[in-house]
């Protein structure tokens, strides 16, 4: 049997647990569909698709949407199948063999892994015992290691926090190559890192359609960076990468983006209940600026806790074995009534 390179042969791949239960709440998804008139709208333009042709290699109208969506340049934009998909090509173009990317544990998983992948090498540097970023951490590891990429996760995945501006701008000021700012759950929070995007900065910023668009079928993302990095990456990328569907799909969606606030200010209220209601329990919240909360009960095990929970029929995302955050759980943010059956589970389950 065919064998993959040896470097590959021991690494483990990434998933959540897909599994039949009333209260899914492990995978940051939208609680709720998009709106109606989203789904009429594509399917309409699905029946005008020709099928025999390739589609606009280029996507012009995606990218023009996405650069008025976020007052750039159309050519400011790179889009692709998922933000993951994103981040592998930052991988192709910029690191590789003999160049390493730079992470800060815990956070993302997919930034190691897509980096090993792509045959990058990985340094890693350690967040403080609240699991904030540490500046004094992050010159150690940038020196140390000449990282010709950073990532930084903000809103961090798996804690939720946020890095502000003045922690972003100091990281910017010492990266030897490209800053990346994943920003998956970035409009949940207060502040974006958009803000410092131009030509003159080693930065992008990468966004998703899975969370705030409720689009997490569709697999789209993007990133907003320097003119002269997407033409780099417009080489790099596999030829008619993104379908016809998803062009459009993603192009319709920011015609309903005061639609998406509206529910983006919703489930920001929905978390602070959640926040509120958790924080009268034994456990330890760590605060979020995303759509999901990390938390560790106090009593019990968080892996046990984590079982008793999909025994109700209510799953979570169990981090509980995770290097620094023994016995940590994170729960998305869902509808009233997901949450309510979540947190009545939970307070059955710790009592």
């Amino acid at each position: 049997m065919i064998q993959p390179r040896d470097d590959l042969a021991l690494m483990a791949g990434y998933h959540s647990p897909q599994v039949d239960v009333a209260v899914r709440l492990n995978t940051n998804e939208a609680p709720e569909p998009p709106p109606a008139g989203f789904t009429a709208a594509v399917a309409a333009a699905v029946a005008a698709v020709e099928w025999h042709r390739y589609p606009d290699r280029s996507y012009r109208a995606l990218r023009e949407a996405i650069a008025a969506h976020h007052g750039v340049d159309p050519d400011q934009v790179f889009a692709a199948n998922g933000s993951n998909e994103v981040l592998q090509t930052l991988c192709l173009a910029y690191g590789g063999p003999g160049r390493t990317g730079a992470v800060f544990e815990p956070t993302y998983a997919l930034h190691s892994h897509i980096c090993r992948i792509t045959g990058t090498g990985v340094a890693t540097g350690e967040r403080t015992e609240d699991l904030a970023l540490d500046l004094d951490e992050v010159r150690r590891v940038l020196g140390e290691s000449e990282p010709a990429i950073t990532f930084l996760a903000s809103p961090n995945n798996p804690t939720g926090m946020l890095d502000d501006e003045a922690t972003v701008r100091a990281v910017l000021d010492l990266v030897p190559g490209l800053l990346v700012v994943d920003e998956a759950y970035g409009q949940f929070a207060p502040w974006s890192a958009l803000e410092l995007v131009s030509d003159e900065r080693p930065l992008v910023v990468t966004r998703t359609y899975s969370k705030t668009w409720s689009m997490a079928a569709a697999r789209l993302g993007y990133l907003v960076g320097p003119r002269q990095l997407v033409a780099q990456l417009d080489q790099v990328v596999l030829p008619y990468h993104l379908d016809a569907v998803t062009q459009a799909a993603g192009r319709i969606a920011l015609d309903f983006a005061d639609e998406m606030r509206a529910r983006v200010a919703g489930l920001v209220e929905e978390r602070g209940r959640l926040v509120a209601r958790l924080s009268e329990l034994p456990v330890t919240v760590w605060p979020s600026a995303a759509n999901f909360v990390l938390f560790r009960p106090e009593t019990k095990d968080g892996a046990k806790v984590w079982q008793a929970l999909l025994d109700r029929s209510v799953l979570v995302r169990d981090f509980s074995s995770r290097p620094r955050l023994d016995g940590c759980l994170r729960v998305t943010i869902g509808t009233p009534a997901e949450d309510d059956a979540f947190l009545a589970a939970l307070e059955e389950v710790l009592s």
